[in-house]
């Protein structure tokens, strides 16, 4: 008997929610996908029947997952380098490659390699110890932000420092850090672009993003009353970046926008929190297009299907039972979209998010989609109005 025909098996290491959503992508393109999960409880291992059970940091779990696999991609930037370069050594294909990984999982190198290629960052500099933060602060002034070079993300590994004092104590944890300049920034921006091996690119709206303790709760889609020179400028240089750095797949590029212009924050290269809106909005969601690009098919068209979108990130309680509250906030606007992601709900962790698009009956201006949203999500995640 002949099997189900199907296209190449794309192998996504990492099991959380963005895995999870790509699975959801690969059904409708006849993808093979399978996910190198930590536990049978992880986001994506609960919905995907390919779900193998490793260690992304053990070469042996690594290579007996890439065995299954066409082409390797990930839902995080934490497997080891050297576990990356021995990959390709063996002949799997990454996508992004250990090359291109190694900007976003080494902050110092991002840093270095955005000056040599003359991309506008916040000023900084490597901190070996307390005596470097303080005669880099000399001359920017306090306070100062000291960045894990790797492993950080969702707000995890920055901090704030405001005194000598305050340095100390996050340097005493023995964390290799950089030390940047604090930015006065006026607001935060994305932009998303794919790139795929034959170098054909697609750039998603620019988007503002709203951030409260390093961690993302709103996105505005596009980002409002941005300037169409500063948008297509946010778009061409992740476009540059995606192609200077090699990247396969999406990238995203987060930005500072200041008064003087745009200041690039950090990278990604795999699905992103900036990116969720499109699963409702855009002609082609962002786990779509990674998989596209991964498997080199033809990009597909990144436009926004309405004037505007708000995405909105649903933070879990000590109240578990979330699925109880699905009938108020599908009878009390019916236009919002719901994705959760299955994780079991505790205070401050991202359980899922929800989508608004205009509603004539409702209001089409931005203010009034954040207010849906943010009151799906509050709703969702803590049960209150």
């Amino acid at each position: 008997m002949v099997g189900p025909v199907v296209g190449p098996v794309v192998g996504m290491v990492g099991a959380g929610q963005l895995a999870r959503m790509t699975f959801q992508a690969s059904i409708a393109l006849n993808v093979g996908f399978r996910v190198l999960a930590a536990q049978p409880q992880d986001s994506a291992a609960q919905v995907c029947p390919g779900a193998s059970f490793g260690d992304y940091r053990d070469l042996d779990d690594l290579l007996a997952f890439a065995a299954g696999c066409d082409v390797v991609t990930f839902d995080h930037e934490h497997v080891p380098g050297p576990h990356l370069a021995a990959l390709e050594q063996a002949g799997v294909v990454l996508r992004p490659g250990a090359e291109a990984l190694r900007f976003a999982q080494d902050k110092l190198a991002m840093r270095e390699r955005l000056v040599a290629l003359g991309v506008p960052c916040p000023r900084y500099a490597p901190a070996a110890g307390l005596g470097d933060v303080t005669a880099f602060a000399a001359d920017s002034g306090w306070p100062v932000v000291l960045k894990a070079v790797s492993g950080g993300y969702d707000g995890r590994g920055v901090w704030v420092c405001g005194t000598p004092e305050r340095a100390a104590e996050v340097l005493a944890h023995g964390i290799t850090v950089i030390v940047e300049e604090h930015v006065g920034f006026e607001r935060e921006l994305a932009a998303l672009v794919a790139r795929s091996p034959h170098n054909q690119g697609a750039a998603y709206p620019v988007v503002q993003t709203v951030q409260r303790d390093g961690v993302c709760r709103e996105v505005l889609a596009p980002a409002p009353h941005l300037p169409a020179a500063r948008a297509r400028e946010a778009e061409r240089l992740a476009l540059q970046l995606a192609a200077e750095l090699g990247v396969t797949g999406l990238l995203a590029v987060e930005f500072f926008e200041t008064a003087a212009g745009l200041l690039v924050n950090e990278l990604a290269m795999r699905p992103h929190n900036s990116g969720h809106w499109t699963m409702d909005g855009a002609r082609t969601s962002q786990f779509e297009q990674h998989l596209r690009a991964v498997v080199d098919l033809p990009l597909g068209a990144p436009d926004a299907i309405a004037p505007r979108a708000v995405m909105a990130n649903v933070f879990g309680s000590d109240d578990p039972d979330v699925y109880s509250r699905y009938t108020h906030v599908m009878a009390a606007d019916p236009g919002v979209n719901l994705h959760l992601y299955g994780k079991t709900p505790r205070p401050g962790r991202k359980i899922g998010h929800v989508t608004v698009l205009p509603d004539t009956a409702l209001g089409d201006d931005i203010d009034a989609l954040r207010e849906r949203a943010g009151h799906a999500a509050r709703y969702l995640g803590e049960g209150k109005d």
